[in-house]
């Protein structure tokens, strides 16, 4: 995956994340998180792409696609975390083969936490 192909794949792997029903938002990585703090006092807002990460497969062609979300209570994390996988790999593999890559594709995905209604994620 090139650089744009991975950045376009990243916004394809957000969008199909947070569109499963369940998920309040993505948890940035640890690494945006322990960014250096700005030194104006506009907001900042992380994008949704942050809680995604995306890099080659270390073993050959493909690639590994990491997901951290952040759930709503109420529902089984198991289940939303199932779903966030299946809808994730199945994007991904769309996204590629409409840009002419047929590339295996793996996705993990780490609940980080899980909202409670009056969080905001």
């Amino acid at each position: 995956m090139t650089v744009t192909r991975t950045t376009t794949l990243l916004g394809v792997a957000a969008e199909a994340a947070l569109a499963v029903p369940g998920v309040a938002g993505l948890h940035p990585r640890l690494a945006a998180a322990t960014a250096p703090t700005r030194t104006d006092t506009t907001p900042h807002r992380t994008s949704p792409e942050a809680g995604i990460r995306a890099d080659r497969a270390p073993d050959g062609p493909g690639g590994n696609i990491e997901v951290r979300c952040v759930l709503a209570e109420g529902r089984r994390a198991l289940d939303i975390a199932r779903n966030v996988h299946d809808r994730v790999g199945a994007a991904a593999i769309s996204h590629l083969a409409a840009l002419g890559v047929a590339e295996r594709v793996t996705v993990e995905v780490t609940v980080t936490r899980i909202a409670a209604r009056h969080d905001a994620a």
